[in-house]
Parts: structure tokens; C-alpha cells; sequence
């Protein structure tokens, strides 16, 4: 037996008494009806001197939570080690003091641990009717409650199982050292109720509420000691600690520890996780916003976030934005607004999408949204000039460059084209833009003009074919070309396909129903470049002037025919005429040709007088 450090006998009373102050429990004693209560205690030799006090006081204070008296509850305790003592029997006492004051006399045994023994002697003796319980007609409860603090030296499970069987309800409550299995072969069912080990001075007082409440039937948690740090949950007789949501329960069934929801790495946030109360949230780097899957980061657009000012296009650039302006003018001083861009003239050919993956209702927006480019346009035969092509899984011109000589008639064309559907063959569509839809035929005016030729590009995927070839052989053409995507629109296609810079002539737009804000980026953009396309007014080719440059022109083109001899009678009297018969084809075209200048002598013989 290992023995316990001498203390001073003064420190000894005071921890004692501070002991029997915390185990007097709080509230009224309990008023529950008639009990036959046992208290078995442990006095082997193996309890050392501080110990047994610790169980001596402990038991004292249970009594001041009971109601006692001859037909309320009666008290009996005995002791053991190797032999079982009686240290008053259950219808010894009637008051408190007289049982405290047999408590205080207990001398321990000090022998071996016959645990078995001491049930066996609490059956067939102390809950006698001879040693004061009440007989099994009368239906009083009877409970005994051992305390122990080793591993029993005889057999306790069969004894305690007679025990049980004669309707004794048994408390098994271990100190330190006790074997669990014995305490739970001796308690009562259900074992979690009935079997407690004892580690501290606090638990042997948590052991002393529950006990309490079992017989009282008292709200344990509202009666306070239950040392749970969030909730105490109250059942009959007993409680347990519950944590807030967003925590768990520690290993000693009182403290709560926050669950690190993101430690389970099953949270999918792209950037970081957060715990909270609730679980997991994922949060986003500075300048990124949380998308409305709750786990993706896409970087904040700023903006669309504030009131920029930009007069033509916002960029944004991290944690800022700056302004742009489309080709051919100039940011001015104050980062916003762009200078005014010269009235020009321009070609200009819309190549739209119309394949399966667009749907109906969303070709009439884009039908709309095209409507919309052509109110901030001049068109008229001198001024801008719109042909439209549809694409799918072939080529349709809707109508060519030289057609509709107004914005109005331009418009309804658009409001009456047919949905095609099927497949996305952009390259092909971009082949025909090239190779059909700025000729003369079609109706874009001749390159010596200088009149910009400009293709926009609006699609909402993938391409089915290369465009790389034919995308590359349109800026070489000259054509200014603009790429608009929508949805599922690829991003590398659209650069591809729009000329540089791409921060100017590439925009997208996630849903075909919120494009409308694409088009202050588009207003302005198809600007004309200097030429004769910008800022020079177009003549009328019956105009004198007009006349007189074409006359030039005219003049020289043929003086190069004669001097190649492609018109070798060109000043010559007319060869060619046989007799009495029409002239051979080479006499015919140059009697033509004189009959042509001519007519361009008379007519600059007229302007002149006209001056």
C-alpha cells in the first residue's frame, strides 16, 4: 500500500472542509415517497487514510440532499474489506446528525477487498425487515450504492446477480484505481446509468447530482454543477452536455471544440475555406468574387462594380480599371472620354450565328441586339453600308452590302430572317465574308475609295471547321474584323478572329439576355481610319468634278492600253471595215473607243462654258 504524504493537520481539516461545503447540494431535499438506500463503502486497506475521508465526506453530503425519515427514506451503511461491519442499519436513525455522526466515527478495516461478500451481506441482512427495510408487499424501492476503489478478491457477478434479481437496484461507483469490469458486473442495467469512475473530487460531486436526480427526479442541469461549457440536456434521474452547432464534444463529455469542417479537405473551395457555425464557406482571394456555386473564384470585374465614367470601354486590371477608346481616336486628358470620331463611311458585313445550339428565342435577341448596332449607324448608299450573313452548318447572305439604302429597311430585312439551326461553321462563313460579301458585286464600294471594310463575327460556341486560315486572310484583306461571344463562346477563337488589339475588338457576354450592355462597347468602335472613307465626302458620279476625275482616269488607262498595243489603232484612221461589209471586231472596238473620247471632249467643252 503506498502511503500518503504526511500533511499538517490543519491544511487537512480545511481541504475537508471545503470538501463538505461543495457536496452539500443545491436545492431542496427530495420528496419522492418511501426508499431503502444501502451505502456499501470500501475500507480495505488499499484506501489510503486521505481517500477513505474524501468517500466519508462525500457520503455526508449526499444525505443533506435526501429527505429522511421513518416513512421517507431510510439510510443503513456498511463497511467492508475482508469481513462485513454494519455501521447503523436502515431503521437505526431517523435524523441527519445522528447518521453523520456514526459517518464520523467510521474506523476503516483496513484488510483485504471482499467485495462479493459485502453484496451477499447487503442482500440477506442489511435489507432485511429485521434490520429495518420495509417488506417487498410495501413496494419500497431498495438501492444500494457501492463505493470501491480496487478490483474485488472474491467473485462479485453471481451475487450481485441474486441481488439484482431480489429487485435491488445497484450504483457501482469506482475511485481511481477500481476495476471497471467488476463495477459493471455488479451495477444495474443500463450500465451507463448505474456504473461510475471516479478520477477527481468533481466527478465524485457530478456522481452525487445524478444520484440525486434519479431519486428526486430533479432538472440536474437547471440545479447547476453539470460543467458543460455550451448546453446541459436533462433526462430522469441523469444529464448530458450538448454542443451549438458548428461544434463537438471533447473526450471529457463537457467541453466543446469547434469543428474544422475544412480539415476534412473535401470542401472544393478554389481559393480558401473558412469554418464557420454553420460548416464550411469558401472565400475568395482580394479582388475575386465568390460565384453562385459557393466554391469558385472568378476575378472581380470592377467594372461593372462602379461608376467608371469610361466613355467608350472599361478594363479591368486587377485592382483597378483604366478606359479605352476604339481604333483611330484618342484617350483625352481626363482618362475617360475619347475625342470625337470624324463622320466617316464604312462597309461593314455581320456574320451571325444561327446554328442549333442558339435556340429560336435567342435568335430573335440576337436579331434584336442587331437592330440595336444598326440605330447608331448612318446608313445611306454614301454613307455606312450593312450586308448580313447567317451561318450554321452552311452559308446564307441575307442580304449584300448594296441593297437597303436606309437604317429602316436595313432592320426589317433582319426582323424577317429565318432561323437556320444545325451545326457552326464559322471558318466557312468567314471564306464566304472574304471571297463574296465586300465585291463590288455584292455591293462594297471599290478600295480606291479607301471606304473601311469592317466584319463583325457574333457567335455562341465553337467553331465545327478551322477558322485560323481564313480569320488571318481577312485581316490581310484589310477588313477591320470584331468578334462578339455569347455563352459558351470560346475565348481563343474570338482573339483569333478579331483584329488587334483584343481588349478593343473582342466582347463577351455570358447570357444572350444581358448582351445589351455590350453594345456601348461596340458604339463608336467601327470608326473609320484616315482615307477617303473618313472625313471626305463622297461625290455623286454625275457631279462635274466626279466627271473630270473620271475623264483623268479614264485617259490614262487607255494611253497604257496603246502603249501595250492592246489598242493598236488607238489615233489611227479605222482599219478593219471590208467592203460593203460591218467592221471586224478590231475596228469595232476602236471605232467605240473614238466615239467614247469624243463624247468625254464634249463634255469638258461643256464645262468649261458652264464656268
Amino acid at each position: 500500500m503506498r502511503v500518503l504524504p504526511c500533511s499538517p493537520l490543519p491544511v487537512l481539516l480545511l481541504l475537508l472542509q471545503a470538501w463538505e461545503t461543495q457536496l452539500q447540494f443545491a436545492g431542496p431535499r427530495c420528496r419522492t415517497g418511501p426508499l431503502d438506500l444501502v451505502f456499501v463503502i470500501d475500507s480495505s486497506r488499499s484506501v489510503r487514510p486521505f481517500e477513505f475521508e474524501t468517500m466519508r465526506q462525500f457520503l455526508m453530503g449526499l444525505l443533506r440532499g435526501l429527505d429522511l425519515g421513518p416513512n421517507a427514506t431510510r439510510v443503513g451503511v456498511i463497511q467492508y474489506s475482508s469481513q462485513v461491519q454494519s455501521v447503523f442499519r436502515l431503521g437505526a436513525f431517523s435524523r441527519r446528525e445522528d447518521m453523520e455522526r456514526a459517518i464520523r466515527a467510521l474506523v476503516p478495516l483496513a484488510q483485504g477487498t471482499m467485495t462479493g461478500l459485502a453484496i451477499q451481506y447487503a442482500m440477506n441482512v442489511a435489507f432485511s425487515v429485521a434490520e429495518g427495510a420495509r417488506p417487498p408487499e410495501a413496494r419500497v424501492p431498495r438501492v444500494a450504492v457501492i463505493v470501491t476503489d480496487g478490483r474485488p478478491q472474491d467473485r462479485v457477478a453471481e451475487v450481485a446477480a441474486q441481488a439484482r434479481a431480489r429487485g435491488i437496484e445497484i450504483y457501482a461507483v469506482g475511485v481511481q484505481r477500481a476495476d471497471v469490469g467488476s463495477l459493471r458486473a455488479m451495477a444495474s442495467p443500463p450500465l451507463d446509468e448505474h456504473v461510475f469512475l471516479v478520477e477527481s473530487f468533481d466527478l465524485i460531486q457530478e456522481f452525487g447530482l445524478q444520484f440525486q436526480g434519479r431519486l428526486c427526479g430533479k432538472d440536474l442541469c437547471a440545479e447547476g454543477g453539470h460543467g458543460c461549457q455550451h448546453q446541459c440536456v436533462s433526462s430522469p434521474g441523469t444529464f448530458h452536455c450538448a454542443c451549438n452547432a458548428g461544434y463537438q464534444l471533447a473526450a471529457d463529455n463537457k467541453s466543446c471544440l469547434a469543428i474544422d469542417h475544412c480539415s476534412f479537405g473535401n470542401h472544393s473551395c478554389q481559393h480558401e475555406c473558412v469554418n464557420t457555425l454553420g460548416g464550411p464557406r469558401c472565400h475568395c482571394r482580394e479582388g475575386h468574387d465568390l460565384l453562385p456555386d459557393g466554391k469558385s473564384c472568378q476575378a472581380r470585374d470592377l467594372c461593372n462594380g462602379v461608376d467608371h465614367g469610361c466613355e467608350f470601354q472599361c478594363v479591368s486590371e486587377g485592382h483597378t480599371y483604366r478606359c479605352l477608346c476604339p481604333e483611330g481616336r484618342q484617350l483625352q486628358a481626363d482618362g475617360k472620354s475619347c475625342n470625337r470620331c470624324r463622320e466617316g463611311h464604312v462597309d461593314l458585313v455581320l456574320l451571325v450565328d444561327g446554328s442549333k445550339s442558339v435556340r429560336p428565342q435567342n435568335f430573335e435577341l440576337v436579331k434584336r441586339f442587331v437592330n440595336q448596332i444598326v440605330d447608331f449607324l448612318d446608313v445611306s448608299p454614301e454613307g455606312t453600308r450593312v450586308g448580313l450573313v447567317q451561318f450554321s452548318s452552311r452559308v446564307r447572305t441575307e442580304f449584300p452590302l448594296g441593297r437597303y439604302g436606309t437604317a429602316e429597311e436595313v432592320k426589317q430585312a433582319v426582323l424577317a430572317i429565318e432561323y437556320m439551326e444545325r451545326g457552326t461553321m464559322t471558318g466557312l462563313a468567314l471564306r464566304h465574308m472574304v471571297e463574296h460579301s465586300f465585291s463590288e458585286a455584292q455591293g462594297a464600294r471599290p478600295r480606291v475609295l479607301n471606304v473601311p471594310r469592317v466584319g463583325l463575327v457574333f457567335t455562341d460556341g465553337r467553331s465545327q471547321d478551322d477558322i485560323s486560315v481564313w480569320a488571318a486572310r481577312a485581316k490581310e484583306e484589310g477588313i477591320v474584323m470584331y468578334a462578339v461571344g455569347v455563352g459558351k463562346a470560346v475565348e481563343e477563337e474570338l482573339r483569333e478572329i478579331a483584329s488587334e488589339p483584343a481588349e478593343l475588338h473582342v466582347s463577351y457576354s455570358p447570357d444572350f439576355n444581358t448582351m445589351t450592355h455590350l453594345l456601348e462597347n461596340l458604339k463608336g468602335s467601327i470608326c473609320p481610319e484616315e482615307g477617303i472613307g473618313a472625313g471626305t465626302e463622297l461625290r455623286s458620279p454625275c457631279e462635274c468634278e466626279s466627271l473630270l476625275e473620271f475623264q483623268g482616269r479614264t485617259l490614262g488607262a487607255l494611253e497604257s492600253l496603246t502603249q501595250s498595243h492592246i489598242l493598236w489603232g488607238w489615233g489611227r484612221p479605222l482599219k478593219g471595215r471590208g467592203p460593203g461589209g460591218p467592221p471586224t471586231p478590231n475596228g469595232f472596238l476602236n471605232h467605240s473607243l473614238a466615239q467614247l473620247m469624243a463624247r468625254l471632249e464634249e463634255l469638258e467643252n461643256q464645262l468649261a462654258t458652264h464656268k
